[in-house]
């Protein structure tokens, strides 16, 4: 018999996102995925001088800061041809990369983990047989009997106060749960030690963007960092050598703990190589650039037809005409006026326009993008994929090194296909974070030899001419392919749309009636107890949705919230 069950919101991600299922005798049949806040910065930005909209459009979110303010500046850095001098290439790339690193981190252990570990089992794990366990899959040095018995007795503490903190949100003791006591312990051990990494990334993030979130250091034509090796307040040996241990530390957590749990939770759970593939055309560009044109990229990327790694069809730069014209967006689902068909980035509408929640017709303040009219679906899925069919050797490396691992805990050789999948997610999020720790000590070996040439340039003053101009920016961000486009006239904005992750990813059916990624990603999925749906989670959670970059807030009503006082 069929049900109709309804998450929302979906917790444990960044934003408001409904999900929508019919299940029929144990599986999903039918998904609606609907973001229920509207997003209207682009609207704020109408008018405004083009300099200031990368510090307004970090604004979109408190998680996905730095990935708005880069593709922003990249956006009308592209509009006016301006070369960006390399130190603050390489600088930029530093803080990207070290965003990234900290965002899986938390992806995984902090937003996600918890669909796959039932840390009340981990009571009954004998802390020994864990650290002999642990000690057996990697060299991680905190593995020790004495490093779990502490967790445990953590663990133990929450519980007899019946508040369980910061592991509340879980479904404890369901039938899809299938992890041994011990293992539950080891993920919980490194689910805590994760707190530090991850704040440890974003130490890289604050010495070079002088806070987090929301950096402050960018500029179009460049950053504001001054490169003096003589004074304590710019960017000096000092402070560069300790970036370079903290990219040491990092990539031995990443390396010998979160590839490693990957690894394992991929092996217990290799059934879930079977569901949520969903949309298998994959759309990632390239990143990291080393040059003053963007014309040169230490990572690549571009796109991949029905999971077919031989279609690869690469972006090469900034003013690549291929992506540019491919990208539309389509409201025919969302709450958007306008029924003009799909509409280039530049040419697109934010006119909001609400109806209740119609299955066939306008469901969600997410607009559904495509590329060349086919819906896609963006990530570190896509982007590892991408970067395997370049060639990328970093990128062969480390899948090679995660699939080999999952085969020999499963005891048998895992294919490559098994990617497509929910556990997929998982494993490409991992092998893209150790690929981004290799690149962040290239960027910086790069950065410190460029200056040591006595190259200190970091910043090109722009003009902006009187007539129209046109650019976009893209940024292949931890949830994913990102995209600002911005028209300017007379030195102000006069249209600005991102296109973000979470709209490729979260959109509604199309101008076609195609399921977005989402959607498609839960049709077959098993759910064992529709009062219970951690199946679904486990599926959405698998793309790091984010929510608040998709949409924002609106108040019909137009209620007081709340008063601030700027002092």
């Amino acid at each position: 018999m069929s049900k109709r069950i309804t998450v929302d919101p979906i917790t444990r991600i960044e934003g408001h996102l409904r999900i929508d299922c019919e299940v029929d005798n144990g599986k999903v049949t039918k998904a609606w995925s609907s973001g229920q806040m509207w997003r209207g910065i682009e609207l704020m930005l109408v008018d405004k001088d083009p300099r200031d909209a990368w510090a307004i459009t970090q604004r979109i979110c408190g998680v996905c800061t730095t990935v708005h303010a880069i593709a922003s500046v990249r956006a009308v850095e592209n509009a006016l041809g301006l070369e960006v001098p390399v130190n603050a290439q390489l600088i930029r790339n530093l803080i990207v990369a070290a965003h990234a690193i900290h965002d899986h981190i938390v992806h995984f252990y902090h937003l996600s983990a918890l669909d796959w570990v039932d840390v009340v089992s981990a009571l009954k794990a004998d802390p020994k047989k864990t650290s002999q366990l642990a000690e057996s899959l990697s060299s991680w040095s905190l593995n020790s009997q004495h490093s779990m018995t502490e967790v445990q007795e953590r663990l133990k503490g929450f519980v007899s106060s019946g508040q369980l903190g910061i592991f509340t949100n879980g479904y404890w003791g369901h039938p899809a749960m299938k992890l041994s006591p011990e293992v539950n312990l080891l993920a919980a051990a490194h689910y805590l030690q994760a707190l530090e990494y991850q704040r440890k990334a974003n130490q890289i993030v604050t010495i070079l963007g002088s806070k987090t979130p929301h950096i402050q250091n960018l500029a179009v034509g460049g950053v504001a960092n001054a490169i003096n090796m003589d004074n304590q307040s710019a960017l000096n040996m000092e402070r560069l050598y300790h970036i370079k241990t903290i990219i040491d530390e990092l990539g031995d957590f990443v390396k010998n703990a979160y590839l490693v749990d990957v690894a394992a939770i991929g092996a217990f759970y290799s059934e879930w190589t079977q569901y949520g593939a969903g949309i298998t055309n994959y759309l990632s560009v390239p990143d990291m650039p080393i040059d003053t044109k963007g014309t040169e990229f230490s990572l690549p990327g571009g796109y991949i037809e029905n999971g077919d790694l031989s279609t690869f069809k690469p972006i090469t730069n900034y003013q690549d005409k291929y992506f540019e014209k491919g990208v539309a967006e389509s409201s025919k689902h969302a709450w958007y006026k306008g029924d003009k068909g799909p509409l280039h980035p530049y040419d697109g509408e934010t006119t909001p326009e609400y109806t209740d929640f119609q299955d066939d017709g306008k469901y969600s303040w997410v607009k559904a993008p495509n590329f060349y009219g086919e819906r896609v679906q963006v990530g570190p899925l896509a982007n590892v994929l991408g970067m395997l069919a370049a060639g990328h050797e970093t990128t062969k490396h480390y899948v090679t090194k995660t699939v080999d691992m999952i085969s020999g805990l499963l005891g048998s050789k895992l294919p490559l296909t098994a990617l497509h999948s929910t556990i997929g997610r998982h494993a490409a999020r991992a092998i893209r974070c150790a690929v981004i720790q290799e690149e962040l000590k290239k960027q910086w070996d790069l950065l410190v030899n460029n200056i040591a040439s006595g190259d200190t340039t970091t910043y090109n003053k722009p003009t902006f001419p009187k007539e129209e101009i046109r650019g976009f920016g893209y940024h292949e961000a931890p949830r994913g392919t990102l995209s600002h486009w911005t028209v300017i006239k007379e030195g102000k904005i006069k249209n600005y749309q991102c296109v973000v992750p979470s709209t490729w990813n979260a959109g509604p059916r199309d101008e076609n009636d195609v399921m977005g990624p989402y959607e498609a990603s839960l049709i077959d999925n098993p759910v064992a107890d529709p009062e219970l749906p951690l199946e679904v989670l486990r599926t959405v959670h698998s793309f790091d949705p984010c929510l608040a970059c998709a949409i924002h807030l609106l108040d019909t009503e137009q209620q007081e919230i709340g008063k601030a006082k700027a002092l």
